[in-house]
């Protein structure tokens, strides 16, 4: 008896965990083909696009204009994909952008849920709906700890200062707007950032190479990259993010020091 209640209760407590470790992992929402072929291929593209995209952007990527309730539930209302070519379809893919849970919600970068052969056949399937953008490939890169390519820091930093900062901080680690939080880029690309920088996601103005030419963002996408692992010469870096992390610091020394003295008074008026 004693052998077959511990068996029992084995059993449950082996029941328990599966249960919970399948409750643990986050659903990854993706409709897929109960098959897919070994290579990437429009076809593979179209079926995923159907199962994953039709809802909020239209069967024929024409775009949704009235909210309407489409697969799993979703309130589906998108913008049209035509005409996107693969820039557009590849930045939002890659970043985590899409599928998104709510239209009226900023994209925000999350874990990727596409493998490599879905994006790719997402991306070709996006851009035989009309032809448009390319994915853009600036020369600047990284090799092992050093940044290689055209461009140089300082003028990066004066296109970043210029057109950057503001949102994103003056060392890329995010900060905060109007209904918008704009992310740090400690993880971005160069291919990500030049991207971005055409596109122009969620609240992100668009720069055109009139307005930023492509000279000039190989050099801000170098002074971005830097920015990954910077060299904090004189000292403690804070998170750097900022003065407000110095002026607490700052702050929290002062007050040390003011209740040392005041103890230090007060002993002293006290064998007065």
């Amino acid at each position: 008896m004693r052998s077959a209640a511990r068996t029992i209760a084995l059993i449950a407590l082996l029941t328990v965990a599966v249960v919970g470790a399948a409750a643990a992992q986050p659903p990854s929402g993706i409709v897929r083909p109960t098959s897919e072929p070994p290579k990437p291929s429009v076809k593979l593209g179209a079926e995923l696009y159907a199962g994953n995209c039709a809802t909020c952007h239209g069967i024929d990527g024409s775009g949704i204009e009235h909210p309407r309730v489409g697969a799993g539930g979703l309130a589906g209302e998108g913008p049209p994909l035509r005409g996107l070519g693969t820039m557009f379809p590849d930045f939002y893919l890659r970043m985590g952008f899409m599928p998104l849970g709510n239209p009226h919600e900023q994209p925000e970068q999350s874990r990727v849920l596409f493998s490599e052969k879905e994006i790719r056949s997402l991306v070709s399937y996006v851009a035989s709906l009309g032809s448009g953008p390319p994915i853009p490939h600036p020369g600047v890169r990284i090799v092992g700890e050093r940044i290689e390519g055209p461009g140089t820091i300082g003028d990066g930093l004066y296109q970043y200062t210029l057109h950057c900062a503001g949102c994103h901080q003056i060392v890329a680690r995010g900060g905060y707007v109007t209904h918008a939080v704009p992310p740090p880029l400690g993880d971005a690309t160069a291919t990500e950032i030049a991207e971005a920088v055409r596109i122009g996601p969620y609240v992100m103005p668009r720069f055109s190479t009139r307005q930023l030419s492509n000279a000039e963002l190989n050099s801000l996408i170098r002074y971005v990259l830097w920015t990954h692992k910077p060299d904090d010469r004189g000292g403690w870096s804070l998170g750097r993010i900022g003065p407000v992390p110095e002026g607490l610091v700052t702050w929290f020394l002062a007050a040390a020091v003011l209740v040392a003295v005041c103890l230090v008074i007060g002993k002293r008026l006290q064998h007065e």
